[in-house]
């Protein structure tokens, strides 16, 4: 096994997760588990494959683009946008503090 209950307890921390024993051992599994998986296919030769799927392009046709064209266009104005603000400072929108520890 690669993953261990400490690696886990560590992601857990890092997303800030309260797992149970019981939800912390599963996480070990399925975590293990699927990173055997990915060891699985990276053993595959994909060398001469080609591309199943395109990032653009509608129908099949890599020339059409489905998004608008990118054109330069004035943004809302720093003043105005600080105006909608429910509290600013100086230049900067103030939020609440969202990580506490």
């Amino acid at each position: 096994m690669r993953i261990t209950d400490k690696d886990v307890a560590y992601v857990a921390d890092l997303a800030n997760l309260e797992l149970t024993d019981q939800e912390r051992q599963r996480m070990v599994k399925d975590l293990d588990s699927i990173l055997t998986y990915i060891d699985r296919l990276n053993q595959l030769d994909t060398a001469n494959v080609p591309p199943m799927a395109q990032v653009c392009g509608t129908d099949g046709r890599s020339d059409v683009t489905p998004f608008r064209e990118d054109t330069p266009r004035p943004s809302l104005p720093h003043e105005e946008a600080l105006k909608n603000a429910p509290a600013a400072s100086a230049d900067f929108f103030r939020v609440p503090k969202v990580i506490e520890k």
